[in-house]
């Protein structure tokens, strides 16, 4: 592991002493010699900051512009994406870092970066490699994040992946919490773990508790918007539920009748201050009753430091069971992911049963032919192909491999 980079500077305002301080950081896993025309730049960036910024340059995160959140790209414009959904996921939980006095530059970091290993098609994706990868290792988008982030981000003439510092990395590995107990841990993250100690059975850092937690916050709100406009269910089929009948009662109250547009934005903004809110506060709670003075004690402390009441946990859990039978299991996004499904099945079997038909660079890993490879790793690489792919891209191979007529470049 290598110390900070000696021009590393300090943090620009007053952070709590249990956030994660750049200059303090673990490290990077590869040394890196810095130029001279760099010395300027290096001066004006914490290790976070260009962590975060790594992040927003790297092909996966571009690829995300076109990659499945609910819907596939050519359902809507307006629908929100990976790309779309992981800068909302970064904007409330940079703002709520600053509220704590957090690092929102980790956070930010670690908000931007925890979909890069999605497959296209999003979780339909995930599931039909998942099954075609079972004998072979399986596979995990957080995994495949790791992968992406250490690995199969070329772009470096020194190192291969985009060689974060530990603290962003450690956010990514325990996006879910640590790995407790005989937890299984997939072999990207354990082989991580041997080269840098990630300490996975510790609790993430604070700034990486919030950055997940403001995954659901951004998802369970915006869903709504998308659900919405989808006609997938109506304003009234949600009145019922806990926080939103509330808010909705305020609204109608002091506005009137409002056009569904209007009514669901109002809805949507309230809904994000109140999660926002409710985390604030039982967080602080949290870090006051165990008395919290260093970065140490949130990764010792047994138990979440940065979550929500349990009130408002329950009325969460009733929110995300209400979207996951009328939205994410709607019949319309249900044929969506039947045909996504079988569109990532067809071109992991032809890929794995004729490796010719691969692109010349995926042809080979590390100058050994595809041919030559084993089994498990020829899948693994075939499954990597897959999950780089945009939405339309693989929509685009399959019409390309499958499709009678004319081959389309």
């Amino acid at each position: 592991m290598s110390s900070s980079h000696p021009s590393d500077v300090a943090e620009t305002r007053e952070l709590a002493p249990y956030a994660c301080h750049g200059p303090k950081s673990r490290g990077r896993l590869h040394a890196e010699t810095q130029r001279p025309d760099e010395a300027s730049q290096l001066a004006s960036r914490t290790p976070f900051q260009r962590d975060r910024d790594r992040i927003l340059h790297s092909s996966a995160f571009r690829k995300l512009k076109h990659k499945t959140q609910v819907f596939v790209y050519h359902e809507g414009d307006y629908f929100r994406t990976r790309m779309t959904h992981s800068i909302e996921v970064a904007q409330i939980a940079r703002s709520m870092a600053r509220a704590l006095r957090l690092n929102d530059d980790l956070v930010e970091a670690v908000a931007l970066a925890h979909d890069l290993g999605h497959t296209p098609f999003g979780h339909a994706g995930e599931d039909a490699l998942q099954s075609r990868m079972a004998e072979f290792g399986g596979f995990d988008h957080n995994e495949q994040t790791v992968r992406v982030l250490t690995s199969l981000e070329q772009r470096y003439a020194g190192f291969d992946g985009l060689n974060l510092t530990w603290e962003t990395l450690e956010g990514v590995c325990k996006h879910n919490g640590p790995f407790a107990g005989d937890a299984p841990v997939r072999p990207a993250i354990a082989a991580i773990d041997v080269e840098f100690d990630m300490r996975l059975a510790d609790h993430p850092s604070a700034e990486a508790q919030l950055a997940n937690l403001a995954d659901d916050i951004a998802y369970l709100s915006h869903d709504f918007d998308d659900g919405l406009r989808a006609d997938l269910f109506t304003i009234n089929d949600i009145r019922d539920l806990p926080q939103v009948d509330s808010i909705l009662a305020e609204i109608t109250k002091t506005y009137g009748d409002l056009p569904v547009e209007r009514l669901t934005h109002e809805l949507i903004r309230r809904l994000i201050s109140l999660f926002v809110g409710d985390m604030l506060a039982q967080s602080s709670t949290n870090l006051a009753e165990i008395g919290v003075t260093s970065v140490e004690d949130i990764r010792t402390a047994g138990r979440p430091i940065i979550g929500f009441s349990s009130a408002m946990a329950d009325d969460l859990e009733t929110i995300r069971n209400f979207l996951f039978t009328n939205m994410w299991r709607h019949y319309k996004v249900n044929r969506m992911t039947s045909k996504a499904k079988r569109v990532v099945t067809d071109l992991f079997d032809l890929f794995m049963s004729e490796t010719n038909t691969l692109p010349t660079g995926w042809q080979s890993r590390d100058g050994v032919a595809i041919d030559d490879l084993e089994v498990v790793d020829r899948a693994r690489l075939i499954a990597d192909y897959i999950a780089s792919m945009t939405d339309r891209y693989a929509m685009l191979e399959h019409q390309r491999l499958f499709e009678p007529g004319p081959i389309l470049r």
